[in-house]
């Protein structure tokens, strides 16, 4: 009954596209809610400075977004991990549970996790794969 699913490998497009849609969530909460002032704010209590922000904004939206369509999976999950290390480094002083005062260790740690599982498994199917243009400058061992 599931040689069909298994066969194809449906468990990496659900993996790529909750990933996705997460780090879009993220990017758009940072944007819509918090506001990018706010969001500059926060990273600058941190003793982070405001591209950091910016980045980490830009990363999770156009990230969430690369990972959803299965646009250059590798690379976009490798180049997601700094920003997942920075919210376990964030989230590091308070505790393991995400349900601590402030959010704790637990869910980024599960994230960088996942990460690597996308990571190692790649695209899967229902992947756009590559854009045109771009494509030339992508080194093959992103491109799966």
């Amino acid at each position: 009954m599931f040689t069909n699913f298994t066969k194809n490998d449906y468990s990496t497009v659900i993996t790529r596209g909750a990933l996705g849609g997460l780090l879009l969530s993220h990017g758009l909460i940072k944007l819509f809610v918090f506001t990018i002032q706010g969001t500059v704010g926060f990273f600058e209590s941190l003793g982070l400075p405001a591209i950091t922000a910016y980045l980490t904004i830009f990363g999770e939206i156009a990230g969430g977004i690369s990972l959803i369509l299965g646009v250059y999976t590798r690379l976009v999950a490798i180049l997601s991990l700094p920003i997942l290390i920075g919210a376990l480094w964030a989230h590091s002083s308070n505790g393991w549970l995400f349900s601590n005062n402030g959010g704790g260790w637990e869910f980024p740690l599960f994230l960088i996790v996942i990460t690597f599982s996308v990571i190692l498994s790649g695209d899967g199917p229902f992947a756009l794969r590559k854009v045109p243009y771009i494509d030339q400058y992508i080194p093959q061992i992103f491109k799966a």
